[in-house]
């Protein structure tokens, strides 16, 4: 089984809106509405649960066109960690632990099913998975202010959601966190790296990015805008 959790939670307080970035319209629907299409429509994702605000769920419910793949909601974390691990617990009825969830932004509106069939793919043998982004500029190591060494190009990369895991796996290395650990981390591939998980990388989109601030919410309403020709 694949399935994804889809996190909104978050209260985008840089967007300098009183609705989270990712409840904002965009060409007509509100920004969660594109991912949670794309998830239902793939082929490779069986069910989604959604972490997310009571005062949101009626709205996000009536997005779902397919009743089947909705398996419910989680209450958000005080941190993106444990707002995965809220959404891991409604899954953990479900999943066995040889099967693979897949973690989403709802501010990434613009995921395809193809990155997601990566992911799946890549799944089969490994037990992490993290799209990427090569680094075009130059990076340098800084101190306090100052620049003490060059980095290695070639060695760094810039990571994507979604990300995926072997579900029994990723539960294990997320739950050695607790109960205070757990509040430090701040990215999903986080508690597998400090497990020792095997993690492939595949190639990210780079048109999957994440709607952060006002001027991303712009450039997203551009993008769209493009694609209904008006």
């Amino acid at each position: 089984m694949n399935a994804a959790i889809i996190l909104s939670g978050g209260t985008g307080t840089r967007m300098g809106s009183d609705i989270p970035k990712q409840y904002l319209e965009a060409g007509g629907k509100p920004v969660i509405a594109y991912c949670i299409s794309v998830f239902e429509s793939s082929a490779d994702i069986d069910g989604i649960v959604v972490v997310a605000a009571a005062e949101y769920r009626d709205l996000i419910r009536s997005l779902f066109s397919d009743e089947k793949k909705f398996l419910g909601f989680a209450d958000p974390g005080a941190n993106r960690q444990l707002s995965i691990l809220s959404g891991m617990n409604v899954l953990r009825p479900v999943m066995k632990p040889d099967d693979h969830v897949i973690i989403h932004d709802a501010a990434r509106p613009l995921i395809t099913c193809e990155l997601i069939r990566g992911i799946t793919e890549a799944l089969k043998t490994g037990e992490a998975v993290l799209p990427v982004l090569p680094v075009k500029d130059t990076l340098y190591e800084v101190e306090n202010g100052r620049v003490t060494a060059n980095l290695d190009r070639s060695r760094v990369c810039a990571g994507q959601a979604p990300e995926g895991f072997r579900f029994g796996t990723y539960l294990k290395a997320v739950e050695s966190l607790l109960p205070e650990r757990i509040l430090d981390i701040s990215g999903s591939m986080q508690p597998a790296v400090i497990a020792g998980m095997d993690i492939a990388c595949i190639p990210g989109d780079e048109r999957n990015f994440k709607i952060t601030t006002p001027a991303d919410l712009e450039r997203f309403n551009e993008i769209q805008a493009g694609r209904s020709g008006k």
